[in-house]
Formats: C-alpha cells, sequence, structure tokens
C-alpha cells in the first residue's frame, strides 16, 4: 500500500536490478492494460489513451527495470495496480496506491 500527495509523483517499483533478455512485463490499473515492457522485441509501450485519456502524459517506464512512475498523481490514478513479469522467473506484484 502507497499514500502519494495529490500533485506529486509515485513510482512503482518492480524490484529488477535489469531486465533479462526474455523478460515480458505488463502494468494493469485495475484489468486494464497501461504498459508493457517486451525486452527480447525491444517493445516499450505506454497505453496513456486509455480509460478517456487519464494517464496522459504521465506514464514513464524504466527500460532498465521496467519500474512505472506516474506523475502528478490525482484521485483518479488513485487504485489497485498490478505487474506481471513472465520470462525466466514469472511473478506478480500488486500496488494499492491512494491519495492524502
Amino acid at each position: 500500500k502507497i499514500s502519494v500527495l495529490e500533485g506529486d509523483s509515485v513510482t512503482l517499483n518492480s524490484d529488477l536490478t535489469e531486465m533479462k533478455d526474455d523478460d515480458e512485463i505488463q502494468w494493469r490499473f485495475g484489468n486494464t492494460l497501461i504498459a508493457e515492457i517486451n525486452k527480447r522485441y525491444k517493445i516499450f509501450t505506454v497505453r496513456d489513451d486509455v480509460l478517456d485519456g487519464r494517464f496522459r502524459d504521465r506514464l514513464k517506464l524504466d527500460n532498465q527495470t521496467g519500474s512505472l512512475t506516474i506523475t502528478n498523481f490525482t484521485t483518479e490514478h488513485a487504485g489497485d495496480y498490478v505487474m506481471m513479469i513472465n520470462g525466466a522467473k514469472p511473478s506478480l506484484k500488486a500496488f494499492r496506491v491512494s491519495v492524502y
């Protein structure tokens, strides 16, 4: 669980120091895919136009670690985020982010 001051940025850490060549990471807000990395095919995509554009120009992906930063956080960004890693060591990590 993470609390963020409205207007601040928050980084959701993957806990990876470096992605492996066969890693794929998907970031979801609720059930909606908002960002993904496919290291093998060099695909680094943020889907900031989903959910009526609420994430427009706010998502930053770290191409080395796969961590996701959300800038200028507001109440409409509060909720559950999930990071799924597919690769040599598949894993799932969940975050509940709230605004204070």
